[in-house]
């Protein structure tokens, strides 16, 4: 299956990260040398993805200058015999970036952004929708996502699944699966001895346009509270619909809480 466009919601203010998160945007967050949002889109790039859509905060400033062209920098490298450095600063090739905006004081939760984006795609297009603040880490430089997008049935569902440590399942939630590798039910901290499996769900998905379309209807329907991606997709599943489970690769990392914040710094610095 051929997917060519991405979302990226990045419109969180990180309160788990604040003070720091209050001047610099959670996705901006550095790992080794570049922000954690940075490791999404390559990996992104690498699967062949042409249009990147970010969904960002009204506020947000701080990675439209990041994969933007500076010009005053670039002359500032060659003027100091720095041109080196020209290629690591200039924007990904072949790749599009769009940014749109979700109000603050709108409807939020990790539906919203597909709703957003919705109109741009077309009928009967498949999507990938991958949290920015989180990623998958493969030292070798291959791509989660292009694992996950070949795992995907033609027009179907697919949904990333990372492996961790039975003792820690608790702080996720966790994938429950069929006997065919499917999605039933995620299972919100479980005790190590009542988790289903040790595959926590990290909000990376394979979309079809059918589930798109359901994820925007529901959008359009008042709650009270938080609109969760999960929700019209257990909606789905419960129709019959099917959503296969991967089982990422790599390694897990996450800078939405300071533990993992210098655990992923330590997985990716050991490999400088």
């Amino acid at each position: 299956m051929t997917i060519t466009k991405a979302i990226i919601p990045v419109a969180g203010w990180g309160t788990r990260r604040l003070p720091i998160t209050k001047s610099i945007e959670k996705c901006m967050l550095p790992i080794g040398n570049r922000p954690i949002v940075d490791y999404v889109v390559k990996d992104c790039i690498a699967a062949g993805i042409k249009d990147i859509y970010f969904v960002v905060s009204e506020e947000s400033t701080q990675i439209q200058a990041y994969y933007g062209d500076n010009g005053a920098l670039n002359t500032y490298l060659i003027a100091n015999g720095k041109e080196e450095w020209l290629p690591a600063v200039a924007p990904p090739r072949n790749v599009n970036f769009h940014y749109i905006i979700q109000n603050t004081l709108g409807k939020y939760g990790t539906a919203v952004p597909v709703s957003l984006v919705f109109s741009k795609l077309h009928p009967g297009e498949s999507i990938v929708y991958l949290g920015g603040d989180d990623c998958i880490y493969n030292s070798d430089g291959s791509s989660e996502v292009a694992r996950l997008i070949a795992a995907t049935p033609e027009n179907g569902n697919a949904m990333l699944g990372a492996n961790v440590p039975r003792e820690i399942v608790g702080r996720y939630g966790v994938l429950q699966l069929n006997e065919r590798n499917e999605f039933v039910r995620i299972v919100e901290k479980p005790r190590p001895e009542e988790a289903p499996s040790t595959l926590i769900n990290i909000s990376k998905y394979v979309l079809n346009y059918d589930v798109l379309r359901a994820i925007t209807e529901y959008v359009d329907v008042p709650v009270s509270g938080e609109y969760y991606i999960t929700e019209p997709i257990n909606q789905y599943v419960l129709g019959g619909g099917s959503v296969k489970v991967v089982e990422a690769q790599g390694t897990y990392l996450d800078s939405g809480t300071l533990q993992g914040w210098l655990h992923a710094n330590n997985v990716v610095c050991a490999d400088l």
